[in-house]
């Protein structure tokens, strides 16, 4: 786990110990607290790691992670290190249909206004995954099944979710899953990648270029404060989706982002 990554698991689990309540069981905060850790650390976890993060001793964290093991929350690797398990996967499934019935509105006023096919992904482990989609109405769009996973650096949602992160994160990211050259226009050396990704902060938009499949241009952009890193984008054939189309294309894209940001924070605070 990154020094930043460290520090935000840090600040998660602090503020849900600051926020505890008096008729808060602390047992059940710190299991959730450990949870969040090892969400915001992207991929395994050791106890020490664990200690680091939480805040917590080591024996406590033991305890705790052996229910969660016991329980199908968390899984033990061979290596001794720990990640989110099968059933933290099922309540995930669960939310992304929650997340789909939230996101439909604004995802269809998006292939409204442009035309074409708008999608939501999330970061999972080294993976982008679809979480939801409204295809365009053309005969001739792009479709992508809810639940694919995609490599995060030749896809436009991909590249908008590893804005999100630091760069330290985003090359762990990388060496774990493989930079494969899906097309001849895939970026395949992290260097490019991490400048590519500083051009998308910069303009404030992820941008696929025949990167995932020749003929194709995406734009996306991050949904901002998102519980996990959260993007959505807009894809099509690079002949009707032309590059001149970003100016109208990304405001709408940062418009509505916002707004399921504000979705997702009312949701959190319910």
């Amino acid at each position: 786990m990154t020094a930043s990554g460290e520090t935000e698991s840090k600040g998660l689990a602090s503020m849900a110990r600051t926020e505890a309540t008096s008729g808060g069981v602390q047992s059940v905060e710190r299991a959730f607290d450990l949870l969040e850790v090892m969400a915001a650390a992207g991929g395994p976890i050791g106890l020490s790691q664990l200690s680091e993060a939480s805040g917590l001793p080591v024996p406590t964290i033991h305890r705790l992670v052996r229910t969660l093991v016991n329980r199908g929350y968390v899984r033990q690797l061979p290596s001794r290190q720990y990640s989110l398990g099968p059933r933290m996967i099922r309540l995930g499934e669960s939310a992304t249909r929650m997340l789909g019935a939230w996101s439909r509105p604004l995802l269809a006023e998006v292939v409204k206004t442009t035309g074409e096919t708008a999608n939501m992904a999330l970061l999972d482990d080294t993976m982008a995954v679809y979480v939801y989609q409204v295809p365009s109405e053309h005969s001739m769009r792009m479709f992508t099944e809810v639940g694919r996973r995609v490599y995060t650096h030749c896809t436009g949602v991909g590249k908008a979710l590893l804005m999100q992160l630091p760069d330290e994160a985003v090359r762990q990211i990388v060496a774990r899953a493989g930079m494969t050259a899906q097309t001849a226009f895939t970026l395949t050396d992290p260097d490019a990648l991490i400048a590519d990704l500083e051009l998308s902060r910069h303009r404030g938009y992820a941008l696929d270029e025949g990167e995932q499949e020749i003929g194709v241009r995406c734009f996306a952009v991050p949904v901002p404060d998102a519980p996990i890193p959260t993007a959505i984008s807009v894809s099509g054939p690079a002949a009707r989706v032309t590059i001149d189309s970003a100016d109208h294309i990304v405001p709408l894209l940062v418009r509505v982002a916002k707004e399921l940001s504000a979705q997702f924070s009312d949701h959190a605070s319910v």
